[in-house]
């Protein structure tokens, strides 16, 4: 397996295969050593606002609940009985004094200690030790800005490290307001396709709109003199794409302090009507534009949707997305920003319904075996990593259309996949990015690829080759 993966995956020339998008046995290792070992978007403190609130979720396909204490810190374990396996809560979310399984009636307080069960004391002559059938618990609780976020990875970084640039392109997005953020509304849906194709999105591909998209931002921009009527951006594209070592990435159109309004028009006119205070928050106004993810699968967009993609085997997906708010603005604005989420990036939404048809039909394709063994493409780096330039710090590409971001991604993916412990990561990932290294060179020939043909995976030639 660990070979395979290195093979199918090849940041410096560019190459990833469609088979990991595809096989069981790669989603199998994924639920091992990606959604174990990273960590991930739970809650929002909005969503726990008393004691005893909870919200149940996912880590990989491992269902948590996620629960405010009576002391007001939050704690999350494993939704699953010691008993039988069933789930000790059933509702999505809600307050709760304790959990009890409805299959035997085993019962857990707020923490997921075990704390009764019927017959205790005449079915269990010699007693059942319940200190040791607590709910698994998630070691690892941290909390960002009021987003919380879990690992069952006890040797991990701690939350502030592993998001390393990220947090100041992050921050224009949840920590713009005295306030703070509230989510208000919430989506879920499942696609049938692979997980990893929505979350490169908001990582790195911006040159999907003005093909995709094109209809939708043609009908938003109207009247504009920004946007191209054929490509619905400019002609020549500005903007920015940034890298981070453990997998996160963005992008967004437009040149520092020049900025690209939110579809909201609301949220605009208050926006400017706060921007003193938003530059003493953050040093400068901050982007709030194109889109970014926090790796493995938590993501904003522009206009304030932020969501999760839960995996649901190698073919399917499940996507909770929120509706985020400024806590502080006044109704009329949380409403416009409601409306437009449900217009753009809602199940519904004119950009959502491109996506989710792309990202169908790339998986249906990769039914064929033929299909699975080929490689994609990622090439579009006309530009090479750049460090702290423009005041954006870390690792940039000064052109919003790149795969940088994407190849490093999977780069850091195939880092997790081949078992490395996160002392090695940490040395691996430090440094020269392996993009910045680029070898466009390095093709797969066809003769190689019949061989792959012939056997069971890609192959993409290394240096040596």
């Amino acid at each position: 397996m660990m070979s395979r993966i290195s093979e199918m995956i090849d940041p410096v020339g560019g190459f990833v295969s469609g088979a990991i998008f595809a096989d069981q046995q790669i989603y199998e290792q994924e639920l091992e050593n990606v959604w174990q070992r990273t960590w991930v978007f739970l809650a929002h403190e909005s969503m726990l606002p008393k004691q005893g609130s909870y919200i149940q979720t996912y880590i990989g396909e491992d269902p948590v609940i996620v629960v405010r204490q009576k002391s007001g810190a939050v704690k999350a374990f494993l939704n699953q009985c010691r008993h039988r396996g069933m789930r000790i809560c059933r509702a999505d979310r809600g307050r709760a004094k304790s959990f009890m399984c409805s299959f035997h009636g085993w019962a857990y307080d707020l923490e997921g200690n075990l704390v009764s069960f019927p017959h205790e004391s005449n079915a269990y002559p010699e007693g059942i030790d319940k200190s040791k059938l607590s709910a698994i618990k998630v070691p690892r609780i941290e909390n960002y800005k009021g987003f919380i976020f879990g690992s069952w990875d006890e040797t991990i970084p701690p939350l502030e490290e592993y998001l390393g640039n990220a947090k100041y392109y992050l921050d224009g997005y949840l920590d713009r307001y005295e306030g703070g953020m509230e989510a208000i509304a919430v989506h879920k849906w499942v696609l049938p396709a692979n997980w990893k194709f929505n979350v490169e999105q908001p990582t790195s591909d911006m040159q999907h709109s003005e093909i995709s998209h094109v209809s939708a931002v043609e009908a938003l921009a109207s009247g504009s003199d920004t946007f191209d009527r054929k490509s619905g951006r400019k002609k020549v594209p500005e903007g920015r794409q940034f890298l981070s070592p453990y997998g996160h990435g963005g992008a967004f159109f437009g040149k520092r302090g020049e900025e690209i309004p939110n579809t909201a028009p609301a949220l605009v006119d208050w926006e400017n009507s706060v921007r003193d205070k938003i530059e003493q928050r953050l040093g400068e106004f901050r982007e709030v534009r194109g889109h970014m993810n926090v790796f493995p699968n938590f993501m904003m967009l522009g206009n304030y949707t932020f969501r999760v993609t839960h995996p649901r085997g190698p073919e399917e997906m499940e996507i909770w997305s929120w509706a985020f708010v400024p806590k502080d603005a006044p109704e009329e604005v949380k409403e416009a920003i409601r409306v437009d989420i449900m217009r753009t990036f809602s199940p519904g939404g004119m950009f959502e319904q491109d996506d989710a048809e792309n990202w169908e039909e790339m998986q249906h394709i990769l039914r064929g075996a033929k299909s699975r063994q080929t490689g994609f493409t990622y090439n579009m780096r006309r530009l090479p990593v750049v460090y702290d330039d423009d005041g954006y710090p870390g690792q940039s590409t000064a052109h919003v259309y790149s795969d940088n971001a994407a190849l490093n991604m999977y780069g850091f993916y195939r880092d997790l996949m081949e078992g490395h412990s996160w002392e090695e990561l940490k040395q691996m990932r430090q440094g020269v990015p392996e993009v910045d290294k680029r070898d466009f060179t390095r093709v797969m020939d066809p003769e190689t690829a019949a061989a792959a043909a012939q056997s069971d995976g890609a192959y993409f030639p290394t240096a040596d080759s």
